[in-house]
Formats: C-alpha cells, sequence, structure tokens
C-alpha cells in the first residue's frame, strides 16, 4: 500500500484479537464464512490469526489465504524467527501475505515480563523485521505497549525497524491507557523524531479499557497515521478495540472536519455486525453505537415528531447508510416461496435452490407460529439450517412440565453421534430441569457461566433467542439457540454450546503468552 494524503486504511483484526477474548472462539468454517463478509466490506487487511499458537490457529489462516483474494491477509508473530516461519507458511498462498510481527517496548513490559535490555529488544525487533523482509516485502513491525513507552527509545525502535524493512509500523496503546490528546500528540512526536518515518505507513492499535479507543483512533489519525487496526462490534482483549464500525461511520459522517476516505462500504456494516453476532452468540448491547437495536429507534415524542417532519433533526445519518432497513417487517404466513427468495437476495444471501427450499420449509414453520416474520428471523433460520456444521449432540424432542404447583420437570430427546437417547430430570425451575436432561444424557458436567434471554423482535411471539456460556478448563464456550418457544431455544442454546466445545476438544488451543498488543 502506497500511503495517500486522505486514504485511511482499515486492517481488521476480529479473527485475531477479537477472537482471542472469552466466548468468542470460532471454528474453521465460521472464521473463514466471516473473512468472506469482511472482503465484502472491503477492509483492506485482514489479521487472519496467530499460526504459531495452535495448530487450530494455523490450519485457520492457512485456509483464509487460500480462499480471500482482494484483501491483504495477515499472520501475527512474536519477533522470533520460529514465529515468522511459521507465520509465513500460513500465509505464503494469499494473493496479498503480509507478516506482523512484535515485541514488548516499554520499560514496564522490558523489566516484568521479558526480563531483558532496551539493546536486547531492540536488536531482536531488528533481526525479526529483516528476516520477515527476506519473505516477503510486506511487513509490519508493533512495539508493544508502546503508550508506555519512552518517547526517545521509542522514536529510536521505529526508525530501526524501517531501516530493516518495515513498511507499516503500528503503534499499540495495548491497555488502553492513553487519552486522546495524549495518543494525538504521541503520533505527532514520532513524525518530528523518525526520519524515514514516511517511508512506512503509520497505523494505530487501540484498546478500549477507559472507554476512549475510538477517540484515540482519530486523534492519531490527525495527526498522520493512515491506518487503524480495528474490530467488528469493538471485540477483544478485555474491553476490547476500536470498533470498526464507529471509526468509519465517524470518518464517513464528519468528513466536513475530518476529510478522511475509507474503502469500507458501509451498507455492509450492520449484515457484518449480525454475522459476528451469530457466529460468537454475544449480541451487541441494545445502544451500541451504529449497529446496536436502538441505534436508529426514537422513542420519545418531540423526537418522533422532528423525524416525522424532517429526518435530519434527529438522525445524523440514515438507517439505510449502514444497511438497516427502515421497517422490520418483510413477510407473514401467506407469503410464497419467490418472496422469500428475493427477500434472502437483499439480504445478501445468494442460495442454491435446495437451500431455499430447505429455508422455506422452516419459514413456512415459523410463520405458522408467529403473525410476522422479521428480517433477523430469517437471519436465524439462514444460520441455522445452512451453516450449522455436523454435530455430535441433536435435540429432538423436549417437554416441560413446571408451575406453582408442580416439580419443574423436563423429559428430552437427543441424538447422540447417531444414538438416539432421552432421559428426564428434575430442576427448581424448567430451565434447570432442562439443563440437568441435558447434562444427563451427554453425560457432561460443565459450569453454567452465562444465561441470557432476547428476543429478536417486537411483539409477544416473537423468536426467543438465548445465549449461553459454559465453561471448560479455563475457556468460556458460547452457544446460542432460537425458537418462539423459549425452553426449547435454551436447550438448542446449551446444546449448540457442547457442539462448540467438541470442536473445540479437537485443537489444539495452546498461547504461548499474551499477544493481545
Amino acid at each position: 500500500m502506497k500511503p495517500t494524503k486522505n486514504r485511511v486504511y482499515i486492517f481488521d483484526t476480529t479473527l485475531r484479537d477479537g477472537e482471542q477474548s472469552p466466548g468468542f472462539s470460532m471454528n474453521l468454517q465460521e472464521k473463514i464464512r466471516f473473512a468472506r463478509q469482511l472482503e465484502k466490506l472491503g477492509v483492506d487487511v485482514i489479521e487472519a490469526g496467530f499460526p504459531v499458537a495452535s495448530e487450530g490457529d494455523f490450519i485457520s489462516v492457512q485456509q483464509i489465504a487460500k480462499e480471500i483474494r482482494k484483501p491483504q491477509i495477515a499472520a501475527l508473530a512474536r519477533a522470533d524467527l520460529k514465529d515468522i516461519d511459521r507465520a509465513w507458511d500460513a500465509i505464503k498462498e494469499a494473493a496479498h501475505p503480509r507478516i506482523h510481527t512484535f515485541i514488548s517496548s516499554s520499560d514496564i513490559h522490558l523489566k516484568y515480563q521479558l526480563k531483558k535490555t532496551r539493546e536486547q529488544v531492540l536488536a531482536e525487533a531488528v533481526r525479526a523485521v529483516g528476516h520477515a523482509k527476506d519473505l516477503t516485502d510486506n511487513v509490519e513491525f508493533s512495539p508493544m505497549d508502546a503508550t508506555r513507552t519512552d518517547k526517545d527509545y521509542l522514536c529510536e525502535m521505529v526508525e530501526s525497524v524501517i531501516e530493516a524493512g518495515a513498511t507499516t509500523v503500528n503503534i499499540p496503546d495495548t491497555v488502553g491507557y492513553a487519552m486522546p490528546d495524549e495518543m494525538g500528540d504521541l503520533i505527532a512526536y514520532i513524525f518530528a523524531h523518525v526520519k524515514n518515518i514516511h517511508n512506512a505507513i503509520v497505523s494505530v492499535h487501540c484498546h478500549n479499557d477507559l472507554g476512549v479507543a475510538v477517540a484515540n483512533t482519530i486523534a492519531a489519525l490527525k495527526q498522520g497515521a493512515r491506518q487503524i487496526e480495528c474490530a467488528v462490534n469493538g471485540i477483544g482483549e478485555r474491553a476490547g478495540n476500536a470498533s470498526l464500525e464507529e471509526v468509519v461511520m465517524a470518518l464517513e459522517t464528519r468528513k466536513d472536519i475530518l476529510g478522511f476516505s475509507t474503502n469500507i462500504k458501509t451498507r455492509n456494516i450492520y449484515r457484518t455486525s449480525r454475522l459476528l453476532s451469530d457466529i460468537t452468540g454475544i449480541p451487541v448491547q441494545p445502544n451500541k453505537a451504529i449497529v446496536g437495536a436502538n441505534a436508529f429507534s426514537h422513542e420519545s415524542g418531540i423526537h418522533q415528531d422532528g423525524l416525522i417532519k424532517e429526518k435530519i433533526t434527529y438522525e445524523i445519518m440514515t438507517p439505510a447508510s449502514v444497511g438497516v432497513n427502515d421497517t422490520n417487517i418483510v413477510l407473514g404466513k401467506h407469503s410464497g416461496r419467490h418472496a422469500v427468495k428475493e427477500r434472502l437476495k437483499k439480504l445478501g444471501f445468494n442460495l442454491s435452490g435446495e437451500e431455499v427450499d430447505k429455508v422455506f420449509i422452516r419459514f413456512k414453520e415459523v410463520a405458522d407460529l408467529k403473525k410476522e416474520v422479521f428480517d433477523e428471523d430469517l437471519e436465524e433460520i439462514i444460520s441455522d439450517i445452512i451453516f450449522r456444521e455436523p454435530d455430535k449432540y441433536k435435540l429432538l424432542y423436549l417437554n416441560v412440565i413446571s408451575g406453582n404447583a408442580a416439580i419443574p420437570t423436563a423429559a428430552v430427546r437427543m441424538e447422540v453421534s447417531g444414538k438416539v437417547i432421552q432421559d428426564a430430570e428434575f430442576g427448581v425451575g424448567p430451565v434447570d430441569a432442562t439443563f440437568a436432561a441435558i447434562k444427563k444424557i451427554t453425560k457432561t458436567k460443565h459450569s453454567l457461566i452465562k444465561y441470557a434471554v432476547n428476543a429478536i423482535t417486537g411483539g409477544t411471539d416473537a423468536q426467543g433467542v438465548v445465549t449461553v456460556q459454559i465453561g471448560y478448563n479455563g475457556y468460556t464456550v458460547s452457544g446460542r439457540g432460537s425458537d418462539p418457544d423459549v425452553l426449547v431455544a435454551t436447550a438448542k442454546a446449551y446444546i449448540n454450546a457442547l457442539n462448540r466445545l467438541e470442536t473445540m476438544k479437537n485443537l489444539e488451543r495452546r498461547r504461548p503468552e499474551d499477544v493481545s498488543q
């Protein structure tokens, strides 16, 4: 990439930093599916993972590198020659490969984590970049914990790695410590004191521990940074990363004072956000900027009056600009197959005739249970039928008895590795009884970390979406299920979590060290 005055490059780290956060792990097919959506969104760089971390990470990065052709595909590596070689092996078949290597630079990290001197770390950084440069001309370097690093030492490191061949230098606010003025001043200082800084693109990677990741990112852009590292829905280590949708729409909406442009197709933003929530089972909060359920909702009478007269009175961007429909009601039980197919196309799903038939059968079942079928309902149906991988556990039947004069009892019939098993169990309530029966059949004893119920759409007949998180060997695994019957959705969610856990067990999930940047 050649830096231009007003062009901002979007480096998406949802599949690397985002996927590291508890509850957000994805399997291979889910990662590929999301990477394809990022390609449609128009991101410039996809950081696909950390190949040396595990065999599963290596395979997923390698597969994404083979299948995704438009964006650059980056692989993360510590400033270690074996790490870098492993990263290159994963991405060498990419159309546009990038090696992203890093090492800590702050005295805090050098003293307490690396136990090395500044001179040792600087030498390792230069050697790592030089080695990566022998493999590809596209090398990015990050001095981890840059915002708590001595400025002059940071500048010395940046100048040295650019001299060694780095074409992008990323300045991470690893622990979300900086304030916007500090972040802007640091970028300005680097431009003023690194003599070869214009030979590389300056990037920033801001964490949201103090809630200012987006503000810090924009402050850095104003001082000369031209790549931003961000994640969809703002996911990532601890409090997350700068939110892709928030930064992009801030640049788009306030071009009048910022003057920057990106390659993002903003009408795909909402769809991308929804897909991530669907894959991970983690919904965004209703008041989340840009993609939250309430982002374009207005309840105040004063606001409604203004909107009726002129939308610009209370909307600074249109719902359509990020891919949100003005109306949610789309289909009902009298709708035909053609109407459903056309609606699927508008939502961005190009399904085969056989896949449409499967979706339509399920659509009719849902439509018979509720008066109206919404876009979100269709997305849930597609996720459940089209994109779900073969599962070890399948729900065949659920019957729950509960009430103030009855002992809560759940009878469950399941298919476990092709074998049909049924059993029943008691509980302190209908949900507890459902979980107990499933645990009994599957012979599992995982701790329940989270149980949440949400409605996909409005109305008492809305589909319930249940999110379940269970613990396993220090990991958090999420499951998601949807159904007009909340108890059925509960069973689906728990079983979905168990199936995700089976996938995780088949992968080696070792993380050599914290790589949050």
